[in-house]
């Protein structure tokens, strides 16, 4: 996904790809500075008065990282559909 236009539409944009993927583990995100976070998709807050929305990202070492909306230039869902599990 790479949300453009005007902050309102990106946070539309964003979400409508995170719903889908809450709770999954091995999504990806790259923010528009370049930094990669990889982990389950935690939680999202959008509705709250005064505050940016944003997600928050369980990494596999426990950290919680939180993104802002507006700050996501990609996600990347590495939940392949037609990958088989390992063994």
């Amino acid at each position: 996904m790479n949300p453009g236009g005007n902050a309102n539409v990106e946070v539309t944009k964003a979400l409508a790809a995170l719903q889908p993927l809450y709770g999954k583990d091995n999504v990806e995100m790259v923010t528009v500075d370049g930094q990669r976070v990889r982990g389950i998709v935690r939680s999202m807050k959008t509705t709250q008065a005064l505050t940016t929305p944003s997600v928050k990202m369980e990494c596999a070492n426990g950290e919680i990282v939180k993104i802002p909306f507006p700050t996501i230039a990609e996600i990347k869902d590495h939940n392949a559909v037609g990958s088989r599990p390992r063994r």
